[in-house]
């Protein structure tokens, strides 16, 4: 943690020191896949060296070690900032390797050098060269970011949140080609029962897609066969009136390839539940390693998810100076269109500039706290007062209760306290 702290402490000083300074030598880095290409200049606006290529292996990195070095002593320079404009995850072997050798790294946002890129030579063409010398100079002007080396924990909590994502996307593709490719088409009158027991419905889909291989069926059968335990008259109430629409069902005719088809799907996806479930047992498991995490957990409306996202995203909170920096990371941030006639009038909303995932948790997080725990559910009713009659009023509550819960979340972390509902009336 300490030494995070000095890092990030060095970074806002070269925030600082950077523009006009006579002391950096500032590499601008283009990352690609197999080979970058490299610009070394002043912060001044010298060029020192305006296309460097190397390989994206250990001699590459070693041969942009060895130049940089050389022109750093041939021109009298003492400090060294390497800046990376984030690609997939190609700038991540390249800025760990510098971090390692202990220089300066920074990263440039993508919509940065985009904007700034027309203003080097008053051109719109993109090249690899150009774009070096672009990420150079918005370091030189001080628009960078900082460059976070997680710890191994905070990192394995990152994958697995983000393999859990792909993995609720491809549950939701399945979903969908069940609905809307094979029940849409052999059997739609069992689609307003979608919702009401999946597992069931997911059990029809995979032996009896055909309607009428349910009408050749006595109903106990069918019964048998799509359910693995009685669970009440509604659920028998339910099936029998599958069974009797099948009667009469409109649905095309399934052949050999439909009925495979829905096999597959349908095992695909109780496989891809299954990964779910065992991916968010590790990030459990994971995030009980962050003493942080059962202070999370106090917090109404927070569960294991949430707070997981939650620290995952912060991280190490001491890299934020205010609430207002914690807020702009989730994109809570306010902002509105003021210019013309009409600036007075312009209403301030959310930036949704940050991440999206974790404004997402949060606001499921609010969502039930704002229903289930007394205290909150006082405080959101203090908001909506006076203003209950607004169009949407519940929804923009909800959003700045998600956001005040972040800053109490971000609070918790730095003291290591667990939740007081007196943090709700604090500004």
């Amino acid at each position: 943690m300490e030494t995070e702290r000095t890092s990030i402490e060095r970074f806002r000083q070269l925030k600082k020191e950077i523009r006009g300074s006579q002391e950096y030598l500032i590499v601008g880095i283009d990352v690609a896949k197999d080979k970058h290409h490299a610009f070394l200049g002043t912060a001044t606006g010298k060029t020192l060296l305006r296309r460097l290529i190397f390989e994206n292996n250990k001699a590459g990195f070693e041969k942009l070690r060895t130049q940089v070095e050389a022109i750093k002593v041939q021109h009298a320079l003492s400090k060294v900032v390497f800046g990376l404009e984030p690609t997939g995850n190609y700038h991540k072997p390249i800025g760990m390797y510098l971090i390692k050798w202990g220089f300066n790294v920074v990263l440039v946002a993508g919509s940065a050098v985009k904007n700034n890129r027309v203003l080097l030579d008053g051109r719109w063409d993109k090249h690899d060269t150009k774009c070096a010398a672009n990420v150079a100079d918005l370091i030189s002007q001080g628009k960078c970011l900082y460059y976070e080396s997680p710890s191994a924990t905070i990192s394995d909590l990152r994958d697995l949140l983000s393999l859990r994502k792909r993995l609720k996307k491809e549950e939701h593709s399945l979903k969908m080609r069940i609905r809307n490719g094979l029940i849409a088409k052999h059997f739609p009158e069992l689609d307003r029962y979608y919702n009401r027991c999946e597992s069931e419905n997911l059990a029809i889909v995979r032996w009896c897609l055909d309607p009428k291989t349910i009408v050749n069926m006595e109903f106990n059968r069918f019964f048998q066969i799509v359910t693995s335990r009685e669970r009440g008259t509604a659920q028998r109430r339910r099936l029998f009136a599958i069974w009797n629409m099948a009667w009469n069902s409109i649905g095309c005719v399934t052949h050999e390839a439909c009925e495979f088809e829905a096999k597959l799907l349908v095992e695909k996806l109780k496989q891809v539940r299954d990964f779910i479930l065992e991916t968010q047992q590790l990030i459990e498991t994971v995030s009980r390693r962050v003493p942080e995490y059962r202070c999370l957990l106090t917090i109404p409306g927070f569960g294991p998810y949430v707070s997981s996202r939650v620290i995952a995203t912060i991280s190490n909170p001491y890299r934020f100076e205010s609430q207002n920096q914690v807020l702009k990371m989730a994109g809570y941030d306010l902002s509105a269109d003021r210019s013309g006639k009409n600036s007075d009038k312009a209403v301030p909303v959310i930036s949704k500039k940050g991440n999206g995932d974790l404004r997402y948790a949060l606001y499921q997080a609010a969502l039930v706290a704002s229903t289930k725990d007394c205290d909150i559910i006082l405080y959101y009713t203090n908001m909506l007062r006076g203003r209950e009659r607004e169009r949407g009023i519940k929804t923009k509550m909800r959003v700045k209760l998600a956001a005040k819960l972040l800053v109490i979340a971000w609070t918790l972390m730095k003291k290591k306290e667990s939740f007081n509902p007196d943090y709700l009336n604090i500004e």
